[in-house]
């Protein structure tokens, strides 16, 4: 099986990198000879050919491993998911919590133009790391002194982006284990606050900065939950490689930006109240099945509504 499996994901790997060298060119291209004399040009280009580098990640998660993404959101929500621009928050479970963004991007029609806050090494990596620095991605040290001019400077840079985006923010800050959870346990029992047992404790001021600059043109935040189904192993960047299914849920619930409070402070509670619902959250409630977007069929995703 392992032989079988390494003589399916070498070849697509060369494939990958090779696509990907091609399509880093066209965005440097474009970058140097277009984005000076029209950065909404650029944009509307450069989506459409990250897209096409991106769509072969899709490819990977969605056939190749056969991971299924089931999606569990209101009408409100699903009908305007990919047509506004929004910022997505999100937990943070495993390594491939991204994969699970670009793929319901995807579905929503909005892959190119879908951006994150990511680690400032994250922009070194060939292919995937340049591929996100074109297209405008955050990247960030870690370190509020140096990262505060950085944000906002690049949120306040979104403010003329020609097309619908959604904007990823992992609060925690950090990736879920079971170590930091019992950190965060401790630290919420010795504060005083409600214990979490799904998610940590969400670190606020990235938050709190993306709806300060960002409440004047970003309509709506996407607060999503990523589950793993029960008595289902835990998806990785290895498991996918090897073809090995997952089933994850996403709950997803669309808030008007305009219902936020009006206070940096009132703006940080509401993050960590939205942290102690997801950790109220077990398993997913019984839900009818949608019609997909895009023309999907049941296979290509499971949308479902609450």
């Amino acid at each position: 099986m392992a032989i079988a499996a390494a003589a399916v994901v070498v070849p697509l790997g060369v494939l990958f990198l090779l696509s990907g060298l091609i399509v880093n060119l066209i965005q440097a291209i474009c970058y140097v000879a277009i984005r000076p004399l029209s950065k909404s040009m650029y944009r509307r280009i450069n989506r459409v050919v990250a897209e096409l580098l991106w769509l072969e990640l899709v490819w990977l998660i969605d056939w190749w491993a056969g991971v299924k993404v089931q999606v569990y959101a209101d009408s409100e929500t699903f009908r305007s998911m990919g047509k506004e621009h929004a910022l997505v928050i999100a937990n943070h479970r495993s390594d491939i919590d991204w994969l699970v963004g670009w793929v319901l991007a995807q579905r929503s029609g909005c892959l190119g133009s879908t951006l994150a806050v990511m680690k400032k090494s994250s922009k070194f990596l060939p292919v995937i790391g340049w591929s996100m620095w074109f297209s405008e991605y955050l990247f960030l040290e870690r370190n509020w002194a140096k990262d505060e001019g950085t944000l906002k400077s690049g949120l306040l840079r979104l403010k003329d982006y020609p097309q619908p985006f959604w904007l990823a923010l992992f609060v925690e800050g950090t990736r879920f284990t079971q170590a930091k959870l019992l950190a965060a346990q401790e630290y919420a029992s010795s504060q005083g606050l409600p214990v979490p047992r799904n998610v940590l404790i969400p670190r606020t001021k990235g938050f709190v900065s993306a709806v300060s600059h960002m409440r004047s043109f970003v309509p709506a935040i996407y607060n999503c939950t990523i589950d793993v189904a029960k008595n289902q192993p835990a998806p990785t960047m290895l498991r996918i490689l090897k073809g090995q299914p997952s089933v994850i849920h996403v709950h997803i619930k669309r808030h008007s930006m305009a219902e936020l409070p009006k206070t940096d402070d009132g703006v940080a509670q509401w993050c960590k109240d939205k942290f102690v619902e997801k950790a109220q959250r077990s398993t997913p409630a019984k839900v009818a099945p949608s019609r997909p977007k895009n023309g999907a069929t049941p296979s290509d995703s499971d949308h479902k509504k609450e």
